[in-house]
């Protein structure tokens, strides 16, 4: 479980200060997908990278497994799996060499690498692309081996910064029913979107953000109910307070 508690960031400028979170608070369960849904801009990114200890934030904390980030980062860290918005992958290496790096640098053995290579190619139905150099990849190809490198060393929590971002729509499916998987499986599942049909089609709750602040929280039905909207994308456009959310 992964839980942040009035989490503020900011920025400086040549023109000043940037606050570009401002009392975020949300818990993201086990067993569920919890996903951060609001416009570019909105400070999904900069909360992300404060769950995953990649910033600190100004106030507040960050608890993954009741572990606090600023006091244990490296403890956190081993609970993690984290798909960042940079999704870069060694060119010169495999998928399956990109993958078992990341095992090494966790302690993993080479037979454990091997077996978890073998579950999360077929998760992720990569067996086809395992032995290619990743130079060439097409974006799918890169999300995928960095979901599955992330993923090596089997823990508990994901965070994935706008996961489905370039890929087609049947790399897309096969993505969204490997999340739910993992939810399955009683994980605990976070991810930012802009795309209102993605949230919708995948999350157990959302929180929107917009502005570097919460507006609302809850299920989807739950979210309708709180702003009297019938559809989701309605109580999106009302919780934020302008028309900008059609347009993200």
């Amino acid at each position: 479980m992964i839980v942040a508690e009035n989490l503020h960031k900011a920025f400086k400028t040549k023109t000043g200060l940037i606050q570009a979170v401002q009392n975020v608070g949300f818990q993201a369960e086990d067993g569920r997908i919890t996903g951060l849904l609001g416009p570019n801009g909105a400070g999904k990114t900069t909360t992300m990278r404060m769950l995953y200890t990649l910033m600190k934030p100004d106030q507040g904390r960050v608890l993954v497994d009741g572990i606090d980030a600023a006091v244990d980062p490296v403890a956190v860290r081993r609970q993690l799996a984290v798909l960042p918005d940079a999704r870069g992958v060694y060119k010169r290496l495999t998928a399956r060499e990109n993958i078992a790096y990341f095992g090494q640098l966790h302690g993993l053995s080479a037979a454990r690498i091997r077996e978890r290579t073998k579950v999360l190619a077929t998760a992720l139905e990569m067996d086809d692309i395992l032995d290619r150099q990743t130079e060439g990849f097409s974006q799918g190809q890169r999300t995928k081996t960095a979901i599955a490198r992330a993923l090596v060393h089997d823990p508990r929590n994901v965070i994935l910064d706008e996961p489905t971002n370039g890929l087609d729509v049947m790399t897309t499916r096969a993505l969204r029913g490997f999340l739910r998987g993992l939810r399955d499986e009683g994980r605990c599942v976070i991810f930012s979107s802009h795309i209102m049909q993605e949230v919708a089609a995948l999350c157990d709750h959302v929180v929107i953000i917009a502005q570097g602040t919460v507006m609302a929280a809850g299920s989807a039905d739950e979210l309708r109910a709180q702003t009297g909207e019938s559809n989701l994308e309605d109580a999106f456009v009302k919780a934020i307070g302008t028309e900008e959310g059609l347009h993200a």
